[in-house]
């Protein structure tokens, strides 16, 4: 018991000291392993090497939101929204962070917030071709088919190809 007892006092001072680190370049090093294995599909892989990352530098806000991509992809909607909320409270104005926490809530079905979200990324880029195609499908989501086709073509004035065929796909004039 004792022994046992022991490991779980070094754990904890471990990971004590694992959060209070602010090692970049240690972080880069497991980001670029995380990316290695989030590209052959090993997620579960990924998602430690991405915490490793964050543990190692907490504002190194491409592995947050890498790992909530990644999240995403093993269908972790709740920890994919709370990475993407942690790289707002890092940068209130990291426009991805609420293109995609925007797509979560779609995934969630929580439409409300994910039009704040697009709205958000519109108002810090208005020229985010994918923040109005993402807002086009929570508003076509939430019913507004008029407003969405709206949406969709300024993203194609944008420049986002994939927005003319989502235009005919929708019957949108």
């Amino acid at each position: 018991m004792k022994l046992v007892l022991t490991n779980c006092v070094l754990l904890l001072i471990t990971c004590i000291t694992l959060a209070q680190t602010n090692d970049p370049e240690k972080s880069k090093a497991y980001f670029i392993s995380g990316q290695k294995k989030f590209n052959v599909a090993q997620y579960k892989t990924a998602i430690e090497e991405f915490t490793l990352a964050i543990q190692a530098d907490s504002t190194n806000t491409n592995a947050w939101i890498r790992r909530g991509f990644t999240k995403g992809m093993v269908k972790d909607f709740d920890g994919e929204m709370g990475d993407y909320t942690q790289v707002i409270a890092i940068d209130p104005e990291h426009k991805w962070a609420y293109i995609s926490r925007g797509s979560a809530r779609n995934r969630t079905g929580d439409y409300a917030n994910a039009m704040e979200d697009f709205n958000k990324a519109i108002a810090l880029d208005p020229k985010e071709a994918e923040a109005f195609n993402n807002r086009g499908f929570t508003k076509k989501l939430s019913g507004d088919l008029e407003g969405a086709c709206a949406d969709w073509k300024i993203s194609k004035k944008l420049g986002n190809d994939e927005a003319k065929i989502i235009l005919k796909n929708n019957h949108c004039r």
